[in-house]
């Protein structure tokens, strides 16, 4: 059941996660960007702030009114309060000529994510599809803790397409709670929706108020004038047209500009590409593995029997992309973009994956 939140609630509401002894881990504002990190009171969101994004452009601006969640996407993603850049998997001991090796124990605080939004509470649902079949011990045991509060998206950025994709920018599934912030001259509210049995008995222990006419219509017009006003768009014709013009020479003038940098897969919040490397102290003692975050676009990731299989900026980006949109349904069943804009907002030569796709589907001319 719907209820109506005042600001005195949500505040309620994070003590509430806290008391549970959860991290609860929300968007803040650091180094003039809204980033993420652990909260510890309503205090600490980013209020009056959002963001302008464009293709390798981010400007923070103050809005005129004092919104909690006026931003879009966060800078970081999510992905990495689950999916950590280094993860121990296992520890080699030795001992008087005798060798032990353990895994380590899953041991991870409880988490609540606060004011996620549609296409990102999508993304988590693409990992688990990535990550959990076959379980990985480490992000399940992130995973299945988890609460989250999901916000819907009335400010979309510049490089947003979550509407193409069919993620946002309301939530519908996927969440514990869902949010719709109305604030206005006279209101300063959240429209709450449980999605889950534990959403509800959070909500039952706060104290709220039934919607109105007024309140409902307000979050169906937030909804579609955030559908309307998405920075980007993206043709779903276009990526298997793309796939079709595996030659094309569009892809030669992007990689003429592309850096090979990796910023769009470490930002992306459905990228997974991962390495392990092993560290040893120096007695020779212990020895122990780790995995870490890693990137198609690296040239040593695809080192195969001796040398890369993909020597060429080209060759990378086009895997990237292709199976990001195309490939990773072969694979997964699913897209692997989520629309959250972010490779394109922190690129540092602003290459927009929706004008490249498009620029090659609408080129029947290029080879095939």
């Amino acid at each position: 059941m719907a209820t109506m939140l005042s600001l005195g609630a949500l505040a309620t509401l994070i003590d509430q996660l806290r008391s549970d002894g959860r991290q609860v881990i929300a968007p803040v504002l650091r180094d003039s960007t809204i980033s993420l990190d652990e909260i510890d009171s309503i205090d600490d969101l980013p209020t009056g702030l959002t963001e302008e994004q464009d293709g390798g452009r981010y400007r923070l601006e103050n809005l005129d009114r004092p919104e909690l969640f006026g931003n879009s996407t966060p800078a970081i993603p999510w992905k990495r309060w689950l999916y950590a850049e280094r993860t121990l998997l296992l520890k080699a001991t030795r001992d008087n000529g005798s060798v032990t090796i353990a895994e380590p124990e899953p041991d991870y605080p409880p988490l609540a994510f606060l004011g996620i939004r549609s296409c990102d509470v999508t993304s988590l649902d693409i990992l688990d599809r990535v990550l959990l079949e076959p379980v990985d011990p480490a992000y399940a045991a992130r995973r299945e803790s988890l609460f989250v509060v999901a916000v819907s998206c009335a400010r979309p950025g510049g490089t947003c397409f979550c509407s193409s994709m069919g993620t946002g920018p309301a939530p519908t599934s996927g969440y514990d709670i869902a949010l719709t912030e109305l604030c206005s001259d006279d209101q300063h509210e959240f429209f709450a929706e449980a999605g889950t049995t534990k959403g509800q008995e959070q909500l039952d222990r706060l104290i709220g108020r039934e919607p109105t006419s007024e309140d409902l219509a307000m979050v169906g017009r937030l909804e579609n004038e955030a559908t309307q006003t998405m920075g980007r768009q993206l043709d779903p014709s276009h990526p298997s047209a793309a796939a079709d013009r595996y030659d094309h020479p569009h892809w030669d003038a992007v990689a003429e500009r592309c850096l090979a940098c990796a910023n769009c897969t470490l930002v992306c919040p459905t990228c997974f590409c991962s390495t392990t490397e092993d560290t040893t102290d120096l007695s020779g003692a212990v020895t122990e593995r780790w995995r870490t975050w890693d990137s198609c676009f690296t040239l040593s990731f695809s080192f195969l029997a001796g040398a890369p299989v993909r020597t060429s900026t080209k060759s990378r980006y086009r895997q990237w992309l292709l199976h990001k949109l195309v490939t990773w349904h072969d694979q997964f069943g699913t897209s692997g973009c989520v629309g959250c804009g972010r490779c394109i907002t922190w690129c540092p030569v602003g290459i927009d994956l929706t004008a490249e796709i498009a620029a090659i589907a609408h080129d029947p001319g290029g080879p095939s």
